[in-house]
């Protein structure tokens, strides 16, 4: 039984920090490391303001956490000490509660009964709990691989190894299925390896989870184009079925906009990629903020990885532009009534440590210098619109435009889905309206024994929804295979989270 005055003894407290001047020097992550014991005991403290309520929507698929997790039975296992237990349900209903730990954005927090009123001090910090479970397990060896007992003598090809590649992946093995993930980049991981700046995940942290699944049995091909360097009979041939967890990676971009076409104009992930290889020690990255006047278009989660990327790598100065107004600091209720997601402003680390955001604004040219490079945006106030129709419209507001200095411009306005790739043709698969590829109610897309999941197939979303699409579509092909599962399937193809339309 939780404690029911758990969230009236204790105030809600999140991770402390390193200074900025310490963060900003290195590219480690942004928080600061504490013993085991004060860990233990800050979170414990915090796991205690649960209050395990009869209808728990933190891990509502709807409105809270689509893998389902078990958050009132670990967070009381926090609570009374039992570290080891509360690893063994968190690991119950998510292979990689280490990632949804540092990179999810809590939907469970939000949906949390204590964040219906701020009277209440706050939702559970329970993406800080779930993180130090994880930790914890590792720093206490309890992460073991978990290989099958019996094979099936199936053989699967995954193709991409980011978050729901690596769930699918994972689940298929202990299954006892032969799999084989194939991936282009040289190294694993996907958007966590390459998309993902260290200070928000250091990729130590990915590594050690790879070896688990190695030890399991699960084989790799890096630097691996399926559909040119393997090709599509020889995939089909050399395994019973597939999974595309290829993500949607075709950047958004906005090639109207007067002097898109000047040297130093990049989309977003032409900055991170390189960025994450010079931290790999792969040499020094061609698209450098230092010394530079850096401008961000977009004000999502990829442009804040790119503020903090620039400060880090020196820049003179970092503006983030946003067309929307500045959102509001609580929960209004008319726009985003509890449980949903809520519409607030909301501040990542980076945004703290240097810099500036600037709200209803968007670019109206990018100026050159006679060399052809960016030398400065001209802004415009704006106002969002819906037509008619109900398209969205950018209307300037402003009678003159403001200009700001910029040497680097970075596009962080979104994906628009799947990269075109010859695998797809050779599958003879056609991307949706909306640049994803489609499949049945069994995950399985036009051509048979090819399943999708993840960003390929929802488009792309948290990495709480990949590993939760991975794991499903990991009992959708063992039964495939088998003619039964016994593998979890927390999400159905259709499953969309709770919002106000």
């Amino acid at each position: 039984m939780a404690d029911p005055k758990g969230f009236l003894k204790f105030s809600r407290a999140e991770a402390p920090k390193r200074s900025y001047d310490e963060r900003l020097g290195d590219w480690r992550e942004v928080y600061a490391a504490l013993s085991t014991s004060d860990r233990k005991a800050e979170v414990s403290t915090q796991a205690a303001r649960c209050m395990d309520c009869g209808i728990p929507f933190c891990h509502s698929g709807s409105a809270g956490c689509p893998l389902g997790n078990l958050i009132p039975e670990w967070n009381d296992q926090v609570r009374r000490g039992h570290w080891d237990q509360a690893s063994e349900r968190l690991h119950a209903t998510n292979n990689f509660p280490e990632f949804t730990g540092k990179l999810c954005p809590a939907p469970c927090e939000a949906a949390c009964v204590l964040a219906i009123s701020p009277d209440a001090g706050g939702a559970v910090t329970i993406k800080r709990v779930e993180e130090t479970i994880a930790e914890v397990a590792w720093e206490h060896d309890q992460v073991q691989p978990r290989p099958a007992e019996v094979g099936t003598g199936h053989r699967v090809a995954v193709v991409g190894s980011g978050p729901a590649g690596l769930a699918a992946a994972q689940q298929l093995t202990r299954a006892g299925h032969e799999v084989t993930v194939y991936e282009r980049d040289d190294r694993l991981g996907g958007l966590l390896r390459y998309g993902i700046p260290e200070f928000k995940m250091e990729k130590s942290v990915l590594d050690r989870r790879l070896g688990q699944m190695r030890a399991e049995g699960t084989k790799f091909v890096t630097g691996c184009e399926v559909g040119a360097d393997v090709t599509v009979e020889q995939l089909r041939a050399g395994h019973d079925a597939v999974v595309l967890a290829v993500g949607a990676l075709r950047g958004r971009d906005d090639r109207v906009v007067p002097g898109r076409d000047l040297d130093g104009v990049h989309l977003a992930m032409e900055h991170l990629v390189p960025a994450n290889k010079e931290v790999e020690g792969d040499g020094p990255t061609p698209i450098s903020a230092r010394g530079k006047h850096v401008v961000i278009i977009g004000g999502g989660d990829t442009g804040a990885d790119c503020y903090g990327t620039a400060t880090r790598q020196g820049a003179l100065s970092v503006t983030q532009l946003d067309q929307y107004p500045q959102p509001p600091t609580r929960r209004d209720d008319d726009l985003s009534p509890w449980p949903t997601w809520p519409y607030i402003l909301r501040t990542y680390p980076a945004h703290e440590e240097a810099g500036e955001r600037k709200f209803a604004v968007a670019v109206e040219e990018f100026v050159g210098d006679d060399d052809g490079r960016v030398r400065a945006v001209r802004l415009r106030e704006v106002r969002v619109e819906r037509d008619a129709d109900g398209k969205r419209q950018v209307v300037p507001v402003s009678d003159a435009p403001e200009e700001v200095p910029c040497d680097l411009a970075l596009f962080a306005i979104g994906f628009e889905g799947v990269e075109h790739m010859p695998l797809l043709d050779g599958l003879g698969i056609e991307l949706s309206g909306r640049g994803t590829i489609g499949c049945g109610s069994d995950w399985e897309t036009s051509a048979p024994g090819v399943f999708v999941c993840g960003d390929a197939h929802r488009g792309a979303s948290l990495v709480v929804w990949a590993i939760a699409e991975g794991r499903s579509v990991a009992n959708a092909v063992d039964a495939h295979l088998t003619g039964a599962s016994d593998l979890p399937s927390p999400v159905h193809p259709t499953a969309l989270p709770l919002a106000v339309v």
